[in-house]
């Protein structure tokens, strides 16, 4: 019995001390107490909000918004704003459940004024760039875009930054201030089609009308070249070793055109071959003299004397 009543002597004091230690007020503000309990309970509703807040957005971008005919950029748009308003929402009930009125959270607020003032301005500025690229649209999920001297495809666009996956299929993590105050190229803003201009010289001594006939074979033969706009031929410039021509064709997505660039230089290198057309290399001519003139009869007067 007496063991009984030490343990649960024992376990009364660690059940009133831990109640004590989650309800002693660690700060107020205004008239508002807040403890250890109070806090755990804050950090709960907000995890649950957030969890919820993802599962609701991937629910809305594969399930609900892939049911409409809508662009992959706008349903993550929709999706992605879906989740920051659930996220706000789940902030204020949090505060509002542990008994943060509205006031202490302006107070809350104006202290965070003053960190940002000191320095969260670049956190703050890649969040607001983040709203105002999801808002304006300048880029999309799936876009391939050039920033930075980065190119690749857009993949996510979240509060702060935007992954980006190269060419070479690395990601790259770029904030979300770079799209709003640089100047960034959208290859598939509005329209994915792309003008594919390859250029290659021909020698001075080839016929120009057989020149135009072999690049424009090579541009009927490509499969991926569009026949509306037509492909051009043009000749750009005459060089120090070769006419300058230029092959332009437009192609229908523009995340091809390496592959499409690839296919229309080996077919012209067949297509020249074929019709003995050349592709000239620079040549340079090396002349030797020396400086100094040297009289026939001083150079004759040195062999004797050697002699």
């Amino acid at each position: 019995m007496d063991n009984n009543n030490f343990f649960e002597q024992s376990y009364t004091e660690i059940i009133s001390s831990a109640h004590e230690l989650l309800t002693t007020t660690l700060f107020q503000l205004q008239e508002t107490q807040v403890s250890l309990l109070t806090l755990i309970i804050f950090f709960l509703f907000l995890i649950a909000f957030i969890i919820a807040s993802r599962v609701i957005k991937r629910i809305l971008l594969n399930r609900v918004l892939s049911r409409f005919e809508i662009e992959s950029g706008l349903r993550y748009t929709l999706a992605r704003i879906s989740q920051y308003i659930i996220v706000t929402i789940g902030v204020l009930i949090s505060f509002q459940f542990i008994g943060i009125n509205l006031s202490s959270l302006a107070v809350i607020f104006g202290f965070l004024s003053v960190g940002i003032g000191f320095g969260l301005q670049n956190i703050t500025s890649n969040f607001i760039s983040g709203l105002i690229v999801l808002f304006e649209r300048p880029i999309s999920v799936g876009d391939r875009v050039k920033v930075a001297g980065i190119e690749g495809d857009v993949l996510e666009i979240n509060i702060r930054a935007t992954k980006i996956r190269t060419l070479n299929k690395v990601s790259i993590i770029v904030p979300n201030s770079e799209f709003v105050s640089s100047n960034v190229i959208n290859y598939s803003h509005g329209d994915p089609e792309f003008r594919l201009d390859v250029s290659v010289g021909v020698s001075y001594g080839s016929d120009l009308d057989t020149v135009m006939k072999a690049l424009k074979e090579v541009a009927d033969e490509n499969e991926t070249a569009l026949t509306d706009p037509e492909p051009q031929i043009h000749l750009v410039s005459f060089g120090d070793s070769s006419w300058d021509m230029q092959l332009r064709v437009w192609i229908p997505d523009v995340k091809r055109y390496p592959f499409v660039r690839n296919e229309i230089n080996q077919a012209i290198v067949h297509k020249f071959r074929e019709y003995g057309i050349e592709i000239p290399f620079p040549q340079r001519d090396l002349h030797v003299r020396s400086s100094v003139p040297v009289p026939v009869d001083q150079a004759k007067k040195t062999d004797e004397t050697k002699n």
